[in-house]
Formats: C-alpha cells, sequence, structure tokens
C-alpha cells in the first residue's frame, strides 16, 4: 500500500503457539469468543487450528453498488487441531447458513468473528470444508476497507484487515491459499479478478464471470473489479500477460501510462529475477481512496493519479513501479507477521526511488539524506521499522505510518553500504527466490543477509530495525538526524524531489 498525497494521512509457529485457545471441549461449552493467531498488532487477526487450502467465493451483484451483494464462500481447509468450533474473521454482512463437512453447523457472532459448531468435532489433521451463505455490504461502517465504490460500481481494498468485510476467512497473511472468483454482475458490466479468466457465460440480462489463481494469495491482496471497464492487453517480458483495467470513457487518456508497464516489468526484472505471477496489471477505479494497492497481480490505482497536472511524470511512474515491487515483496513474498510490513513497504520504496534515480534522474542519496534526517522523529512517532506502534483505535491502516515506507528503505541503503552493492543485489535475487509464494520473517531476512554476504549481521540489523534511535550511516558520517521535536513531517521528508510527494 501506497497513501498517497491527499490522505497523507505467524506461521504455523504462530498458529501452533495460539491453537490451544481455539479448543473448547465439547463437555462444558463456553460462550463464542473472538480468537487470533497471536500477531502483536492485531491481536484477533487470523484463527488458529486450521490451515486454509482454497477459497471459492461467489457474489451476485444487481448493478447497485449500495445495497449488498448475495455471496457464497466455501472454504477447503485441513484441521490443525481437534476443532469442537471454528472461527472465521469476518463482518459487514449478515451469515444465512454455514454447513461443515455437507451438514448444516450453528453459528454465532462475537465482535468480528463468525463462530462455527459444527454437529461434531473435526479432528486433527482432517478435511475441513465449511460453506457459508451469506450477504457482502459495499456500504462503508465505521470499519476501514474492504469494498470500494467507485463511480460504476466496486473495487476491493483489503488491506491490512479487511478481506473479513467482504467473504468469511482466515484474515492473516500467514495462511495464504488458493482463491476461485465467481462473479454474476449486469451484462453492462465488465468483471475482473486475480489471476486467470476460465469461464464466461451470458444467461439473460446477466453475465456469470470465473477466475482462478494459478499461485496462492493472502486474503489482503484479494481484488474483484465490477463496472463499466474496459480489459486493455499487451505483452510484457517473454510474453507475459500485461491486462490493464481502466473506466472505458477513459481509456485513450490513460494508455500513455499504461503502455510503460512492460519496460517496467523489465526493469524489475533486471534488479530481482523474473516476475513471480501468471499475469500483471493495473486496475484504475474512479474512487477517492488516498491509497494505491498492491492487490496480487492487479494493482489499484485511483484515477487522479494519473490525471493530476501537478505530479511530474517520474513521480508518477515510480509511483507504478512501487506496487509492481510489491508483487514480489509483499505478495510473492508476504509477512509472516504484520510486525514484517517493513520489508514490503521498505522494498517497494526502495525500488520506487532506485527507480526515479536511473528514469527520473532523482538522486537516492538526497532522497536517503532527507530520510535520515527525519528518521528519530519517525521512530518516536510510530516505531523502529520491525516493531512498529499498534494502529490507532478504529484506523487499521494507520500502521502505514513513514518509518515503513522511506524509514524503511533507509535500513536497506545502509545495508547496501555496509554490505556493498554486489552483496546487496546478490541477497535480494535470493529472497524473492528463497521465499517465492510463502511467507517470511524479518528474522528470515537477517539470516539470509548474513549467509549471502558471509557476515554476521545480527548486530546491524538489531540496531537499524528495532533500535529507539537511528544509528550511524555507513558512508556518511556527516549525515545527522534532526533533532525528534523538529523532525520533519512525512510530506516533507521528500522535499525537493518534485511536487506531489509523500507517503503515509
Amino acid at each position: 500500500m501506497l497513501l498517497t498525497p491527499r490522505t497523507l494521512r505467524m506461521g504455523t509457529a504462530l498458529v501452533a503457539a495460539a491453537a490451544s485457545t481455539a479448543l473448547i471441549a465439547a463437555s462444558a461449552p463456553e460462550p463464542a469468543a473472538p480468537l487470533g493467531v497471536g500477531d502483536r498488532l492485531f491481536p484477533h487477526l487470523g484463527n488458529p487450528g486450521y490451515d486454509v487450502q482454497s477459497y471459492d467465493i461467489a457474489f451476485t451483484y444487481r448493478g447497485d453498488n449500495k445495497k449488498p451483494l448475495d455471496a457464497v464462500t466455501k472454504i477447503d481447509a485441513i484441521a490443525t487441531a481437534r476443532l469442537d468450533r471454528v472461527n472465521l474473521d469476518f463482518s459487514h454482512g449478515t451469515v444465512r447458513s454455514v454447513e461443515v463437512n455437507g451438514r448444516p453447523a450453528r453459528f454465532d457472532t462475537s465482535d468480528e468473528d463468525l463462530v462455527v459448531t459444527p454437529g461434531t468435532a473435526v479432528p486433527e489433521g482432517a478435511p475441513l470444508e465449511i460453506t457459508v451463505r451469506h450477504t457482502s455490504n459495499p456500504v462503508p461502517g465505521k470499519e476501514e476497507g474492504g469494498w470500494v465504490q467507485t463511480k460504476d460500481g466496486l473495487a476491493m481494498a483489503n488491506q491490512a484487515d479487511a478481506g473479513h468485510r467482504v467473504f468469511p476467512c482466515n484474515d492473516h497473511p500467514s495462511d495464504k491459499a488458493m482463491f476461485t472468483f465467481r462473479v454474476t454482475a449486469p451484462k453492462e458490466d465488465t468483471v475482473v479478478a486475480n489471476g486467470v479468466p476460465y469461464l464466461k457465460t451470458r444467461h439473460g440480462a446477466a453475465t456469470s464471470w470465473a477466475y482462478r489463481t494459478l499461485h496462492p494469495m493472502a486474503t489482503e491482496l484479494a481484488q474483484v473489479s465490477i463496472g463499466r471497464s474496459s480489459v486493455l492487453r499487451r505483452e510484457g517480458p517473454d510474453g507475459l500477460p500485461v491486462r490493464d483495467v481502466v473506466p472505458t470513457e477513459d481509456r485513450k487518456i490513460l494508455e500513455p501510462w499504461l503502455k510503460k508497464t512492460p519496460a517496467q516489468l523489465a526493469w524489475m526484472e533486471s534488479k530481482v529475477g523474473r516476475y513471480p505471477f501468471e499475469n500483471y496489471g493495473v486496475l484504475i477505479a474512479q474512487a477517492q481512496t488516498g491509497f494505491e494497492l498492491e492487490t496480487q497481480t492487479l494493482s489499484l490505482f485511483e484515477k487522479e493519479i494519473f490525471t493530476e497536472p501537478a505530479y511530474p511524470s517520474w513521480y508518477i511512474e515510480s509511483i507504478m513501479v512501487h506496487e509492481m515491487a510489491h508483487q514480489w515483496f509483499g505478495d510473492s513474498v508476504s509477512p509472516r507477521t504484520w510486525s514484517d510490513l517493513w520489508l514490503n513497504e521498505g522494498h517497494a520504496s526502495w525500488y520506487e526511488a532506485l527507480y526515479a534515480q536511473e528514469k527520473g534522474h532523482q538522486s537516492m542519496a538526497k532522497r536517503m539524506r532527507a530520510a535520515y534526517s527525519a528518521s528519530d522523529g519517525w521512530r518516536a512517532a510510530g516505531g523502529p521499522p520491525a516493531s512498529p506502534k499498534a494502529p490507532k483505535p478504529g484506523q487499521k491502516i494507520s500502521i502505514f505510518r513513514p518509518v515503513v515506507y522511506d524509514g524503511s528503505s533507509l535500513v536497506l541503503y545502509a545495508l547496501r553500504q555496509e554490505i556493498g552493492a554486489p552483496a546487496f543485489e546478490r541477497l535480494e535475487r535470493a529472497w524473492v527466490r528463497t521465499h517465492r509464494d510463502g511467507t517470511a520473517t524479518t528474522a528470515d531476512f537477517v539470516d539470509l543477509a548474513s549467509q549471502t554476504s558471509g557476515r554476521d549481521l545480527h548486530g546491524f540489523f538489531r540496531a537499524w530495525l528495532y533500535g529507539k534511535k537511528t544509528p550511524p550511516m555507513p558512508g556518511h558520517p556527516d549525515w545527522k538526524p534532526a533533532p525528534v521535536q523538529t523532525a520533519k513531517p512525512a510530506r516533507e521528508a521528500r522535499a525537493g524531489q518534485g511536487k506531489g510527494q509523500g507517503e503515509g
């Protein structure tokens, strides 16, 4: 996710540690309660006791983006512990019925959890098939994220914890799964989703569309677009299918930007290796979101970023590269916990800045020096890069603070200064290759950096990732952090590099 100028505003071990809290003895039932996988920043996010293998999600959209969609969500999972109850993350919709392994199951809600009680307990290691018939409400509530109402339909923006505001799920990036989307919409609308299309059928005044992913995906990266759109197709490196989804009325004015994508993909591949998914493209929405978002294979952008004349062209292109870089860093290699967010945003900001330097003649060193000056202030406000402060109540995306953007790309700059550019580039390629289609932690990155460079870097990373103060910058003894009380705010930290900049 990249916050734009208008707003500026745990894997197996993790699940195992929390799993005991999921098991409620059949002989002594207790009230339904929200659970979680123990994420430090989102304690009730995700659910212990099972591992989702796939989702099959069907929506029926009747042309009014202010009315709930009828939906059926089917979840195929494996129980990793004996389950008398199963918690799913779900809110902002009405549950009509639930089945577990083909049989009706009782259900209740608690906070943002749907708590399901099957007729018989599910043994450890057994298949767990859950079917939920429900509605999916696109009207914004007090919660953030989920469906985005566009001028002519809907799109999704589920980061960080809003997938469960659209469909029942295990809403944590540590549990990635395959996805199938089936959407029925008025025949005038075009539906596009993550992955590849495999079915389109017309029946009366409606059309049904189906898409499936070819790689596992985190719930926060799901995307379904419904609207009066055109799908523009072209080829990327080695014949990679590139599809862009744009408002039909705007296809001509957007084409000068969209045609840049193949060359940007080639540039990214030259830095970190082959693109990791089945296709790529951008989804341009006529909506005011305040951010751009790396939904898997189909990055979400506001139309305004491409049409606002105050933004220089190099800036717009570098933002495109930011979301593209996330396909490697954050999508293919997903964070095991939300405290590992710096690995996503720090890397995306790094390649954004590198692209701006190489293609837009914007100095990386100048940008990093400005970030260094602001870094102590960012750490004081938001915590150090790998131990960010919890989100503000009711503001879940407030974890997307400056310290996880340029504050974290600053860590990568320091690392390259410390181990040299050749070792740094080997590390980047090894990271996305080693953890492709999986999840990884900060500790994994530290270990791989030490292995790749042939040096023990644990002390280096301890200071840069967890310290309250920013360590001295290798190779730049003259760089000094500004006093915290006068540290530049986020919108000024990138001053001097063009209008319209700033990340939240």
